[in-house]
């Protein structure tokens, strides 16, 4: 540890996620315990605290701070709660969920990033994550609901059938729409009736299986 790093750390919360009104003490903390720099690609370590989008592999990418902070903020996850990941990707979002939740059950299409992601995960001591490999759209069936879903990558539209994985009174977060445009939503399910609330505008790389059907014109 140096001081450089922890001060860009600090700088990380301080400057972006905090003015993105992420405010949750609990997510703050969690973002500031967990070592995002050893989740990152050896080859973006540098940037491991910028504004960015970084770079994973197979066209995937790793959220920037301020999306993961919202993201935490808006599915507020409990101790005694359970949560579904689709996308584990570099590990690191299933790493703060599994500080905030109770357990966490990653899902990832890559084989190499589950692995690493795996690693990570008992380097930093967590032991209520871990991580299957599975494509989530159409070759993934949940061993039983969860109070939350957190769907990293971007979908065209919330896969109806997903809506069955979560509890009642359970909570998806998911990007969707077309991109460049995208918009970050909050799924709730309240008394059997779903609502959902727009929370911001992002870009994401599409899941497999979950890209706009293309429509073509005369």
């Amino acid at each position: 540890m140096t001081l450089n790093v922890e001060l860009a750390r600090h700088n990380m919360i301080a400057q972006q996620v905090r003015p993105w009104d992420v405010l949750d003490a609990r997510v703050l903390d969690v973002l500031g315990a967990v070592r995002r720099e050893d989740f990152v690609p050896a080859a973006c370590r540098s940037l491991a605290f910028a504004d960015l989008c970084l770079p994973l592999g197979h066209g995937e990418v790793m959220m920037k701070p301020v999306v993961e902070g919202r993201v935490l903020q808006s599915v507020d996850p409990q101790a005694d709660e359970s949560v579904l990941e689709i996308g584990s990707g570099s590990g690191f979002l299933t790493a703060c969920l599994a500080r905030l939740a109770g357990e966490v059950l990653g899902i990832e299409q890559h084989g190499d990033f589950a692995d690493a992601a795996r690693a990570r995960l008992a380097a930093a001591d967590i032991g209520n994550a871990r991580v299957q490999v599975a494509e989530a759209v159409h070759g993934f069936h949940p061993p039983r609901q969860f109070d939350v879903m957190v769907v990293t990558g971007a979908v065209a539209e919330l896969p109806q059938h997903w809506r069955g994985w979560v509890k009642p009174g359970g909570r998806i977060f998911a990007i969707t729409g077309h991109s460049p445009v995208q918009r970050a939503k909050l799924f709730a399910q309240t008394d059997g009736a779903w609502s959902e609330t727009a929370l911001f505008e992002t870009d994401l790389p599409y899941l497999r299986h979950a890209e706009p059907t293309l429509r073509f014109a005369l």
